[in-house]
C-alpha cells in the first residue's frame, strides 16, 4: 500500500497538470508551449512593475496572450503610464504592447 501512494499521487499531479494548462488549448488561442511562454512574460512584467518606484505594480493588471501584453488598470500620472509600457518593451518575448492604463489623479 505504500508503494503505490507516490505513484498515485504523481499520477493526480500529472492529470491536472494537463487539465490545467489544457484549458488555454481548448479555447484555440494558442498552445500549450505559447501558453507557458505567455505566463513567463507576465511574470516577469509585473516582477519589473513591481520592482519600479515610479509604477504602482498594484493598480495594474498585466495579460498576455501570444506575446502580446495588454496593460490595464489605473495611473497616476502620464508619466507613470509611459514608464510601465517602456518596462514591459524591456522584458523577453513581448512582441507588441497595449497600454490601456488610465490616468487618474488621486
Amino acid at each position: 500500500m505504500k508503494r503505490t501512494y507516490p505513484t498515485f499521487a504523481a499520477t493526480v499531479a500529472a492529470m491536472l497538470l494537463v487539465t490545467a494548462t489544457g484549458c488555454a488549448v481548448t479555447r484555440g488561442q494558442e498552445t500549450v508551449g505559447a501558453y507557458i511562454d505567455d505566463s513567463a512574460i507576465t511574470a516577469a512584467v509585473k516582477s519589473q512593475l513591481f520592482e519600479n518606484k515610479v509604477v504602482d505594480g498594484t493598480a495594474v493588471s498585466v495579460e498576455t496572450l501570444n506575446g502580446t501584453v495588454m496593460l490595464s488598470g489605473f495611473a497616476t500620472s502620464a508619466t507613470e503610464r509611459s514608464t510601465a509600457e517602456s518596462l514591459t518593451w524591456k522584458v523577453k518575448g513581448v512582441r507588441a504592447v497595449k497600454n490601456e492604463l488610465t490616468v487618474r489623479r488621486p
